[in-house]
């Protein structure tokens, strides 16, 4: 199959270029410029926080990479950029020669490779030209088949195309335009469950729906494998959106019938308007990707508006997740230690580890700043089992430094229970280290299991085999109740320092912590109460007997050598009263 000779002749090719200098995309402009065959027409990216945005949201057909531009590995990096592009060329170039490099960055992914030092406007030209071309043949064998294959058919060049056309009607007419950004939820587990096949049935059906929810003038396209794009046209205010949004969320919320079985689902959405969010396709799209990640945040079918806060914090929050990145191979987190206290004895029972980020230049960045991020972005889930390792060697120690039955408390993350290898992993750290697994407790919240009830209990029955004990933390802000722990392996539970600190001030404290302490010990589960400040809270605990307390009226979180001291004249003082 051969190309039209008037679309060779005369190519606009859209390139993205990576290249942390302006100068060098300039001088690669400049070069490109001379050709007379190309109109070429090239976006500058000079960093990686808008470097995915990019990829994902605008259409390139090549993409120039400078290969002193990327994170930690030129082939991890090169292997990310074909995947995220949907294997788009990638002209590599770099300083060494071409029998230096070439070899090596073609087979790792790059569709070809230039010299910096002998590059000149023809070589370059006639590199980008062939690797368009070879695009162009490529597509070309799909493209009249494509548009003809119903709604399941992904094809973001149409899209843009349409969103395009909507804005400059918009434009003319001087309407409104939202774009609806729509990704389904966890559709991993769909894919592992029925198939690709039945998972793209499932999308379907859905998209069938959803359409008949629309108005005539909105159009509906699938963008990805779980991912809609809707186009709303003439709206009045974000009032009109919100009844178009209603109808959307309540079409979502009715099972779907797949292979059988009925299926709920549930979808985020990310909604970006004209003129407010942008008056470009691609700047429109990411807009809205911005605010379907927001949405993700709440609980089941949810959706947010994008604005220029949200913008302004979306930027920060992906530097923040790359220097915390930075942070776990740097060595920049460390352990703070908070000292729970037998109420019975006043002896030390055990410590909860928590994770604090020493950044080099912001200093101490706080957990309510940092651990969203990690959350968010899985990083919490290496985090976590750095945590555990600490936490191991730090159990060692404290037995050679004579402290032999000190409990260390460790926070297991939700998203922990979304790595299949948990029990391995951790089953490999407490090896290694060789501890007493006794001494090690994991503290987990209720909904880290309600993500995957099955495995998650899976899960704590393996570990409470080697040994381990669990703790239920924030207890009683959650949906589960004190009987269903009968099924778990959990040996303590933590009521959380929102009831504590309102006792002398509500009632309705005081008999739930009562309630709670109570019913935990008839199931031979012992109670911990955080957040204690004051001697009326610590009174009220131990008339009602709390077996241990944690907070500020005995220690706050500390590093490790400021807990070695306070463990020793704890255990001086006790040796003086006896």
């Amino acid at each position: 199959m051969t190309l039209p000779m008037e679309t060779m002749s005369s190519s606009q090719v859209r390139l993205l270029v990576l290249t942390p200098e302006y100068p060098d995309f300039l001088w690669l402009q400049s070069l490109l410029a001379a050709d007379q065959e190309l109109l070429p027409d090239l976006v500058w990216c000079p960093d990686l926080i808008d470097c995915d945005d990019l990829i994902r949201h605008t259409h390139f057909d090549v993409i120039l990479w400078d290969c002193v531009f990327h994170g930690d590995s030129e082939a991890a990096f090169l292997d990310y950029l074909n995947v995220a592009s949907n294997d788009k060329p990638v002209l590599a170039l770099s300083g060494e020669t071409s029998a230096e490099r070439a070899p090596e960055l073609m087979a790792s992914g790059a569709a070809d490779y230039l010299c910096r030092q002998s590059l000149d406007s023809w070589s370059l030209a006639r590199s980008v030209k062939c690797l368009w071309y070879r695009g162009q043949l490529a597509g070309s064998a799909h493209g009249h088949l494509g548009r003809e294959v119903a709604s399941g058919f992904i094809n973001r060049d149409l899209f843009f195309d349409r969103l395009q056309q909507a804005l400059l009607r918009a434009e003319r007419g001087g309407h409104r335009l939202a774009l609806l950004h729509l990704n389904l939820d966890d559709f991993r587990s769909f894919n592992e469950s029925f198939g690709y096949q039945k998972s793209d049935q499932l999308v379907l059906k859905l998209a069938e729906r959803l359409r008949h929810s629309l108005r005539r003038v909105d159009s509906l396209m699938r963008i990805g494998g779980d991912e809609l794009a809707i186009i709303v046209e003439k709206v009045e205010d974000s009032l009109d959106i919100t009844q178009i949004i209603r109808k959307l969320v309540s079409a979502l919320n009715d099972p779907v019938t797949v292979d059988g079985q009925s299926v709920v689902v549930s979808a985020s959405l990310g909604v970006a308007t004209y003129p407010e969010a942008g008056d470009s396709p691609e700047n429109l799209m990411r807009r809205a990707n911005r605010a379907m990640f927001e949405a993700k945040r709440d609980p089941g079918t949810s959706y947010r508006f994008y604005d220029r806060q949200l913008h302004i914090t979306a930027g920060y929050q992906l530097r923040l997740e790359a220097d915390l990145r930075n942070a776990l191979r740097g060595n920049e987190l460390e352990l703070y230690y908070q000292p729970r206290i037998d109420l019975a004895t006043e002896e030390v029972r055990g410590v909860e580890c928590l994770v604090r980020w020493n950044h080099p230049e912001r200093g101490l960045v706080g957990p309510d700043e940092f651990i969203p991020v990690a959350e968010r972005s899985g990083l919490i889930v290496p985090i976590g089992y750095w945590v555990i390792e600490q936490a191991c060697k730090r159990l060692q120690t404290s037995a050679e430094l004579g402290f032999p039955g000190l409990v260390f408390a460790v926070n297991l993350s939700f998203r922990q229970f979304h790595d299949r290898k948990m029990t391995e992993t951790i089953f490999r750290i407490i090896f290694n280290a060789n501890v007493d697994t006794s001494l090690l407790e994991l503290e987990l919240t209720e909904s880290a299991m309600m993500h995957d009830p099955e495995y998650a209990q899976r899960c704590l029955r393996e570990l409470n085999q080697l040994g381990i004990s669990f703790a239920l933390d924030d207890f009683g802000t959650g949906f589960s109740s004190l009987s269903n722990l009968q099924h778990l392996p959990i040996s303590l539970v933590k009521i959380d320092k929102s009831f504590v600190q309102e006792l002398g001030h509500s009632a309705d404290a005081e008999h739930i912590i009562r309630a709670i302490i109570s019913l935990a010990h008839s199931l031979q589960i012992s109670v911990v109460a955080e957040g204690v400040e004051t001697e009326g809270q610590l009174e009220f605990l131990r008339q009602q007997h709390c077996d241990e307390i944690q907070g500020y009226y005995y220690a706050r979180p500390m590093p490790w050598q400021d807990l070695v001291h306070f463990l020793h004249n704890r255990s001086q003082a006790a040796c003086l009263q006896q």
